[in-house]
């Protein structure tokens, strides 16, 4: 009988490439969506069942983890604009959906933080996370917390950046990340479920600089760029600023990204994809759309 998986966060970055992988190696799977219209990004994936609610709303996610033999979550705010905060989702949501899976007895319950949230307490978004993984490891059922260093889909922003021939960076540039592909990350998480994995660190193939990095945003997209090397302490004005007159989940990202610009996120390599290739294929992508 095919072991049937839960996937919640499925329409994020990271959670179509892990229904992917399941579906690639035979699982039967029920995503969680928020709107019908949503069903269509799947097309071709060969999801096997929809479960259409909103994981804040407890009530309308009951009979979620019914015959489900492990979950999924990488539920999170990114940059929705109903006013909910990372307390809601990121925490609370997840809750509601751990509660579902203790109700039914699920076999084991996964969850991605991120790598070294330990250095960065101070922001809402990592409280929210740590929380949660607080609460996962006291649940009635075993879990894994799964820690990625940083997606490429993150560092779109600095491809956007280099549009204008300029790259903005704090500080000298010279920390270290080694981010993964979300092709390469949905293969270690199908692999920690099945393994049975209580934590695991992931990074990608090939460890970088931040100036690096913004070098070869420039190279991708044909252009000489210039890098600017801006004062650390222009992150506290902008984080004030930002705090003062966005909303938590606005300003987060960006608070995110400026502080870990400041600290070396390089851990255990996995993969094959490499940032280059994956700003290349950004670049002709956006060259290619039309006006």
């Amino acid at each position: 009988m095919k072991e049937k998986v839960l996937v919640a966060g499925a329409t994020g970055y990271l959670g179509w490439y892990v229904v992917s992988e399941l579906k690639k190696r035979n699982y039967w799977v029920r995503i969680l969506i928020r709107r019908e219209s949503q069903k269509k990004m799947f097309d071709g994936v060969g999801v096997d069942e929809f479960f259409v609610a909103q994981i804040t709303e407890p009530e309308t996610i009951k009979g979620i983890a019914d015959g489900i033999d492990w979950v999924f979550t990488s539920v999170g705010i990114t940059r929705q604009k109903d006013g909910l905060t990372y307390l809601d989702v990121d925490y609370q949501g997840n809750m509601n959906l751990l509660a579902e899976a203790e109700n039914a007895k699920v076999t084991w319950f996964s969850y991605v933080s991120v790598l070294g949230a330990e250095n960065l307490p101070q922001l809402k978004i990592i409280q929210a996370k740590e929380k949660f993984v607080q609460a996962a490891q006291r649940a009635k059922i075993p879990s894994g917390i799964i820690r990625p260093s940083g997606f490429y889909g993150d560092l779109k922003e600095v491809l956007e950046m280099a549009k204008s021939k300029k790259v903005y960076l704090l500080g000298s540039g010279e920390y270290k990340i080694n981010p993964i592909s979300g092709k390469d990350l949905a293969v270690v998480c199908v692999d920690s479920m099945k393994e049975r994995l209580p934590e695991i660190c992931v990074g990608g193939p090939k460890v970088y600089s931040y100036n690096e990095i913004g070098q070869m945003a420039f190279d991708a997209l044909g252009v000489t760029g210039k890098i600017v090397h801006l004062p650390v302490w222009l992150k506290n004005v902008t984080v004030f600023l930002m705090r003062t007159f966005t909303s938590s989940t606005f300003y987060g990202p960006y608070e995110f990204f400026l502080n870990a610009m400041l600290l070396d996120g390089v851990t255990d390599q996995y993969g094959t994809e490499l940032l280059e290739d994956f700003y290349r294929e950004e670049a002709n992508r956006s060259i290619c759309q039309p006006d």
